[in-house]
């Protein structure tokens, strides 16, 4: 009987099985590794904002902090006002509720305070889908410290109460 070069069906059955146990095996820690790089990614984009907002107080001060996190954005051909104040990027500045985001959050700002003066601001975070594109909510307030609870999924902080009880992040 002549012999006959290659593979028979059996050999192949095991290789594809052993590829499936492996990408079983990988998947579920690929998903893990994008969520922490998401929330990464949104803790630090919380203290750029929280930096756009120092930046727009210090070119506004009769308004104060800005009254919401698009008055901060760099929209195409940015001339610095009051309700542009290319201070912050536009991909980070339009990555409010409702809208795509940006790597799996989304962001709001929120000048606070009285007497047409905002004093104050909120920065929040919050993952588009919870539990897929992270698990924690980020917010700061005015002293810059950046706090962290476990998503509550909805829309982010937007009180200065709201964040201060946010336990601070580690």
């Amino acid at each position: 009987m002549p012999k006959h070069k290659g593979f028979s069906l059996i050999e192949l059955l095991i290789v594809i099985a052993i590829i499936l146990i492996i990408a079983a095996i990988a998947i579920p820690n690929l998903l893990r590794a994008r969520m922490s790089a998401n929330e990464s990614a949104a803790a630090s984009a919380v203290r750029t904002i929280t930096v756009a907002e120092v930046a727009y107080f210090n070119n506004y001060p009769s308004i104060g902090y800005a009254v919401q996190i698009q008055d901060m954005g760099t929209p195409p051909g940015c001339v610095p006002s009051s309700t542009s104040a290319c201070v912050l990027d536009d991909s980070l500045a339009t990555a409010v509720p409702g809208s795509a985001g940006r790597t799996g959050y989304q962001f709001s700002a929120t000048g606070t305070g009285g007497g047409g003066i905002n004093f104050g601001f909120v920065v929040g975070a919050t993952p588009i889908a919870q539990s897929q594109t992270g698990t924690r909510d980020f917010c700061a307030i005015t002293d810059g410290v950046l706090r962290s609870e476990p998503a509550g999924g909805g829309v982010p902080a937007t009180a200065t109460a709201a964040c201060l009880a946010y336990p601070i992040a580690q």
